[in-house]
């Protein structure tokens, strides 16, 4: 059991990875923050998380398209987590983005600029402390851009990348940075989706895997959810490109 007096502090909570990241964390002890735009859907998974686990569970209201309020939602929290996981994701449809620039940045922020901004000021305040734990979702779309989602796939490279350069800047400190790529999961993003069984977690799945990286028993800083997927990536990152071109992906 992990010490009652740790804090996580979870960015996306009305998401299914969200609530299982949240439950998983809550079972292990953990005081539980939870932030999320739509309040209504949160305060429900804050609930059953509360009433499932007798942990501490508390809601916070964040729009992460808001950059010039991320600061003062910081502040603004009870207590400087141990721990932060920010699994906030949108992806969006792909042929619209292709026409529709304001509906492209709704994707490029949701998943990487406005996560970005708000690692970045937790990395500074756990500097600042000492100790700290980020922990970063993205997805296995950002390591090779596909014609079928690559303004997802894009934003969540950069995510991928700035999380990278991050733990490379916090690692004298001893603070750790994890990305997570959960590859396929069955979720309500990807209902109605054919998803190969092999490939596809569920959503406690993926909460089990976060909360393992996060206390370091899963020794990698860059965790695929499902190992198969880190085989499937090499071998798709290694196609040439003049072939990658011709292939439907």
């Amino acid at each position: 059991m992990t010490d009652i007096h740790k804090t996580m502090l979870l960015i996306g909570a009305t998401s299914d990875i969200g609530r299982a990241t949240a439950l998983a964390y809550a079972q292990a002890g953990w005081r539980v923050l939870l932030a999320a735009r739509n309040i209504e859907v949160a305060q429900r998974n804050a609930d059953d998380i509360a009433a499932r686990t007798g942990a501490e569970v508390n809601l916070y209201p964040l729009d992460i398209l808001q950059s010039d309020a991320l600061s003062t939602f910081a502040d603004n929290l009870p207590v400087l987590p141990d721990t932060v996981i920010c699994v906030v994701g949108e992806m969006g449809d792909q042929k619209r983005a292709q026409s529709d620039p304001e509906h492209a940045a709704m994707v490029f922020r949701t998943n990487f600029e406005g996560p970005a901004l708000l690692m970045g000021l937790f990395a500074n305040r756990f500097l600042t402390r000492g100790s700290g734990t980020i922990v970063g979702v993205s997805s296995v779309a950002g390591d090779r851009g596909r014609g079928t989602n690559y303004v997802y796939g894009a934003a969540k490279a950069g995510f991928t990348a700035f999380l990278s350069g991050l733990r490379n800047r916090l690692a004298p400190s001893g603070l750790r940075v994890v990305t997570v790529k959960p590859g396929f999961v069955r979720t309500r993003m990807t209902a109605g989706m054919k998803l190969p069984p092999l490939l596809t977690a569920e959503p406690g799945e993926v909460g089990a895997a976060i909360l393992a990286a996060a206390e370091g028993k899963r020794g990698r800083d860059v965790i695929y959810v499902r190992p198969v997927w880190r085989g499937v990536m090499s071998i798709i990152g290694a196609i040439p490109e003049p072939i990658f071109k011709k292939l439907k992906l």
